[in-house]
């Protein structure tokens, strides 16, 4: 079984020439009061946060949990609205997380690879955005699968370990204001989308899935503050930004 590396960043890389440490996890707290800013540094957080909202189903059953690993400060939480879940928001970031309870969501401070709730709680487990942010991707695949009970749906999206990714997600896009953060992503870190695959089936998860990509017209807009938000829309290439669904066998 092929394991995907995850090696410190290294040196000559954009982020260690500026002696900014990537994939910092202080660096939530202290942009905390960004979150909420569809204009600050975690407006491409509210595309994304959108767009996942939308592979997720309304509940099938009364009083459903719907657990959101790397919940930061509950963008999701808007895109939940009148789907029938319990909203459990799991951080490690205390002030991203205080936040987040002002939004509904059910505030736990935890890590990923550790969580704190109990098998089979979840009828739905969302993993947006932090896959490519743990230094061990077959235990963070196995937590939220843990999660799941049977039949229950993991949905994610996460950046791929490829050189077009590493050139479009962290080479250019830490260029452009309001795209990306310096130093937010550690290259190393990347998702292999091959591992990913294969960690879910062990758990008995099943994963499809798709590339995505900002409109580029909205996108347009949205710089020249005729558009409010950026839609994500399908592309051919997982190579870049990808989503991924699957549940888990009965």
């Amino acid at each position: 079984m092929r394991r995907q590396s995850r090696r410190p960043a290294p040196d000559g890389s954009a982020a260690a020439t500026r002696g900014v440490i990537p994939n910092d996890p202080a660096l939530y707290d202290r942009l905390a009061g960004e979150w909420w800013r569809p204009r600050g540094v975690f407006a491409v957080l509210h595309w994304l946060a959108a767009a996942r909202g939308a592979m997720v189903p309304d509940a099938e059953r009364p009083g459903a949990v719907l657990v959101d690993l790397g919940c930061g400060a509950g963008l999701l939480a808007p895109h939940l609205e009148g789907k029938g879940y319990t909203h459990i928001g799991v951080d490690l970031s205390l002030e991203s997380l205080r936040r987040a309870r002002l939004h509904g969501v059910l505030a736990v401070r935890g890590d990923v690879l550790a969580v704190p709730l109990a098998d089979g709680c979840a009828d739905v487990v969302v993993a947006g955005e932090i896959l490519e942010h743990v230094p061990d991707l077959p235990r963070a695949v196995a937590e939220a699968c843990r999660l799941l009970r049977p039949g229950g749906l993991l949905v994610v999206d996460t950046l791929a370990a490829t050189a077009l990714c590493r050139f479009l997600a962290i080479t250019v896009a830490e260029r452009v204001p309001r795209i990306a953060m310096r130093g937010v992503h550690d290259p190393a870190l990347l998702v292999d989308r091959g591992v990913l695959v294969e960690e879910c089936a062990r758990h008995g998860v099943a994963l499809e899935l798709k590339g995505i990509r900002p409109s580029m017209v909205d996108a347009a807009l949205w710089a020249l503050k005729r558009r409010a938000t950026v839609r994500m829309v399908p592309v051919a290439t997982t190579a870049v930004l990808f989503q991924a669904r699957g549940r888990r066998r009965g």
